[in-house]
């Protein structure tokens, strides 16, 4: 029988200034020892979009590895951006300054992370993520049912594509606000849709914002056990400011991304897409955080 331990424990909103805004996610430290299997059952305890799992690595700063209460996945947004204030909150990382670079190692392989504080508080945490995959492309009318809607609901002339920054999504671009506040996930058309897919969830997304700061807003939906919608998802963040670089959907590489408000956890964050629309080399995402809980995991 394993014998009983005690980890550190932290739960941080991210892509958000703060606290109770924004997607909350729990760190845990020092859990070089934990199995994955017992680090799913942490995570399904949580219940959180994600749960971060800190431990050693022999190539970054930190390894990180990354739970839904479903799965492990390669890459995620909110948790790093989380994690990265949590390790500068506890003290695991000292400030250099204004900016901070960290790399942590995910499954997808070491990534850098800037850390942006002011007067020795972090302001903003930003992840560059994978160099952007444009995979399948889909028929509007064989998704749009998978979330209530019909083809005319899809924005004109813009494709249904799986982009993967480190973890591949489908990318919903809609026409309107009213059709994605419209959009809920048929579970049976949904997951027989992810199951014969190739990506992990579906971004939808408009090109305006719910405040005048935005120029997107995005829902995102997952299937159970984990939670049906995700208030604010960094890695499709990632994909979408691809996306739409690629497709000439946006005139700037650097704008401004909401998510979550309709969940009443409003969420904000700032995405550059680095490279010409053709050949783009990387994608940055950043946002804030705010730290909720402190404590200790005992198992």
């Amino acid at each position: 029988m394993r014998k009983q331990r005690s980890y550190p424990f932290m739960q941080v909103d991210a892509f958000t200034d703060r606290p109770l805004g924004g997607n909350p996610c729990a760190i845990i430290f020092d859990a070089d020892d934990l199995d994955s299997e017992t680090m799913l059952a942490i995570a399904r305890e949580n219940n959180l979009s994600e749960t971060s799992f800190v431990i050693h690595s022999d190539t970054a700063d930190f390894g990180v590895r990354y739970f839904t209460p479903a799965e492990e996945i390669p890459l995620a947004g909110h948790p790093t951006i989380a994690t990265a204030f949590a390790l500068v909150d506890t003290g695991r990382v000292k400030l250099t300054g204004e900016h901070t670079t960290i790399t942590l190692e995910l499954r997808v392989g070491p990534l850098p992370v800037e850390i942006e504080a002011h007067e020795g508080r972090v302001t903003r945490v930003v992840m560059t993520q994978k160099r952007p995959e444009f995979r399948t492309v889909y028929m509007p009318a064989n998704v749009m049912p998978a979330f209530g809607l019909d083809e005319e609901d899809a924005l004109p002339g813009a494709p249904f594509q799986v982009v993967s920054t480190g973890t591949p999504q489908l990318m919903v671009p809609l026409r309107s606000m009213e059709a994605l506040r419209r959009a809920y996930p048929v579970m049976e058309r949904y997951g027989a849709l992810r199951a014969r897919g190739d990506f992990f969830s579906a971004h939808l997304f408009v090109l305006e914002g719910v405040t005048p700061a935005g120029r997107t807003f995005a829902r995102h939906f997952v299937m159970p056990p984990d939670l049906v919608e995700d208030p604010f998802t960094g890695s499709a963040t990632g994909g979408m400011a691809a996306y739409l670089w690629r497709y000439g959907l946006v005139d700037t590489p650097v704008f401004t991304v909401e998510q979550g408000h309709w969940m009443g956890r409003p969420g904000i964050g700032v995405a550059e897409v680095v490279g010409p629309a053709d050949d783009i080399e990387t994608v940055k995402v950043g946002g804030g955080a705010a730290r909720v809980i402190s404590g200790v995991l005992e198992i």
